[in-house]
Order: C-alpha cells, then structure tokens, then sequence
C-alpha cells in the first residue's frame, strides 16, 4: 500500500469517527430531532415540573407534535411557566389539557397533549389552562409509607 492510500483511509477513519462523536453529542442533547418547521407558541402553568428539560417532546397520541422551549418562575402565581413551541400544522382546542409524562418507569419525562372539544383553537401567545403536574416517585413512596404507618395504629 503506498504511503498516500494509507494516509487517505487514516483521514477518512478518523472523519467517520468525528461525525459519530456529533452524532452521539446530538443524541446527548436531545437536538437530533431539530425541526425548522413553522410554530406558534402557548404557556402552560404546573405546580410541579419534575424532571422536564427544555427541548422535551410534546406528544399527543405518540406523535411528536412539537418542543418545550423554555422554563421559568412565576413569581405572582408561585409556579412554573413551561413555553410550548408547537407545529403550525398540528391545531389543538382552547380546551385541551397538558400533563407532564414519564416515558417507562424512571424515563425521560415529556408534556402530553389531550385535544379537547372546544371548536376554537390554540394561537400563538394562548395560555393552556388545564395542566396536570408531574408525578414524582419520591412523594408517591412518602403517602404510601406515611399512610401504612398510619394505618397500624
């Protein structure tokens, strides 16, 4: 093998091997699936966000149907503002409801989107008002015991 072949082949090793390090880094980042397809956005209000990320999927009968795009604070309402970025081509009534999920027992956690009945829908800057906070396994196991405990005096 002359000296220019092998040196081809250790650069092309080496390119596929960066390629897969972004790859993995995307993956990482829960931005694999980065999307430039038109949004509008709506806020939704929860008192407990769990373990929900920015960039989590919004999924309405399993179908990824947009992103979260940003966290914060109310400080007037005492809870957590979620920013919803959702497809332009997926439309949601006034009246649907979002829940934080849990993908298995201890997965990622995403917003699930339940359509509602209402013949108006979802616009750019609406505020989602029925939310279901996360469930957090933590407080689950603290009733369970604490209502056992209770429950053999």
């Amino acid at each position: 093998m002359t000296r220019e072949k092998t040196d081809f082949l250790v650069g092309l090793f080496v390119l596929l091997g960066a390629i897969a390090l972004v790859f993995l880094a995307l993956r990482a980042g829960n931005m694999s699936s980065f999307s430039f397809a038109p949004t509008y956005q709506v806020q939704a209000y929860f008192d407990n966000l769990g373990g929900l990320k920015v960039r989590a999927p919004i999924k309405s009968s399993g179908v990824v149907v947009g992103r979260v795009s940003g966290i914060s604070f109310d400080n007037e309402r005492f809870q957590a503002v979620v920013s919803l970025d959702l497809e332009s081509k997926y439309e949601f009534p006034t009246d649907s409801s979002i829940s934080i999920l849990t993908s298995g027992l201890l997965g990622e956690q995403y917003i699930g989107i339940t359509p509602g009945g209402e013949d108006k829908m979802l616009a750019q800057g609406n505020t989602v008002q029925y939310t279901q906070s996360a469930v957090v396994l933590e407080e689950l196991i603290s009733k369970f015991l604490y209502s056992s405990a209770s429950s053999q005096d």
